[in-house]
């Protein structure tokens, strides 16, 4: 995997945003990456369009080399990090692609600043409605009647926060990779250096309760998701949108995927990939560098 030099830009509201950056010609493409992951998982998708594309990806708040000054409680607090990363390098008529958590975002993101985003891409991206956590039973399995919503529920949860909480603070990569492994990489695995690398990246996130907080909580539609009304924002969106989404992700099912394209309409194209799951990047690099740059 080659290696893109760090660079850092303070924004207006104190935070630090790392980035890199590959590419010096052709349309500009601003990678957002997922929870539990940075910009490190994007290089291999920079190195394949460096030669016809100016491609940027950062690190967000509380991930990677960025900054986490103040605490995020929703998907726009990422979003405003964003929009003020863009400001500062004078970006404009830019492509973007969220990867799960980061699809959220750049929803917010497009929202927001309207005709400055050409189009949208959208992989293995939360849903629409947001991403919901239950409270679980004593064998562990989730209790569907039963949501939870707040920061110390989400702290508490013994299946999805806490056995990650606890890795964070023993550096226990051991159960990181088990858990990447079961769900992610369930298709296909990246090289051992690679992993490496990605497993160091991972660990440097700080803010999981609170990126889960506002998964829990995000909600564009008309509609409440159980947990919260919807901001009803997707009717702000004006961009075209490119849904592309594993049809084996155990992570963010293809029900999201699906349910995002009956929301969107016309506005948006559902491109499902066979034998691919939570990191098509992985599963399939060629097959979706090659369907990205059709839809670019």
């Amino acid at each position: 995997m080659k290696q893109y030099p760090v660079q850092f830009i303070n924004l207006k509201n104190g935070e630090t945003i790392a980035y890199r950056q590959s590419g010096t010609k052709g349309d500009i493409i601003i990678l957002v990456h997922g929870n539990m992951s940075s910009y490190v998982h994007f290089q291999v998708v920079m190195e394949q369009l460096e030669n016809d594309y100016q491609v940027y990806a950062l690190d967000l708040r509380g991930f990677g080399d960025s900054s986490f000054k103040n605490p995020l409680n929703s998907l726009h607090d990422f979003a405003e990090d964003v929009e003020l990363f863009v400001n500062a390098l004078d970006l404009d008529n830019f492509n973007i692609l969220g990867w799960s958590t980061g699809g959220g975002i750049i929803l917010e993101v497009a929202a927001d600043l309207k005709r400055r985003v050409k189009k949208i891409f959208l992989l293995d991206s939360v849903g629409i409605k947001g991403y919901p956590m239950f409270k679980k039973d004593e064998k562990g399995k989730p209790i569907l009647t039963q949501m939870i919503s707040t920061k110390e529920e989400i702290a508490a949860d013994p299946i999805q926060v806490l056995p990650i909480l606890q890795a964070y603070e023993s550096n226990n990569r051991a159960v990181l990779r088990m858990i990447w492994d079961s769900v992610i990489y369930n298709q296909n695995k990246p090289s051992e250096e690679d992993y490496e690398l990605y497993l160091d990246a991972i660990f440097k996130q700080r803010n999981l309760v609170d990126v889960d907080y506002s998964l829990v909580h995000f909600n564009m539609t008309n509609d409440s998701n159980g947990v919260t009304d919807g901001s009803g924002r997707m009717d702000l969106i004006t961009a075209p949108i490119v849904i592309l989404h594993g049809v084996n992700d155990l992570v963010v099912p293809i029900s999201f995927a699906e349910e995002m394209k009956s929301y969107f309409k016309d506005r948006a194209t559902l491109i499902k990939f066979e034998g691919a799951g939570h990191s098509v990047i992985t599963d399939n690099l060629d097959l979706f560098i090659t369907t990205l740059k059709k839809h670019l």
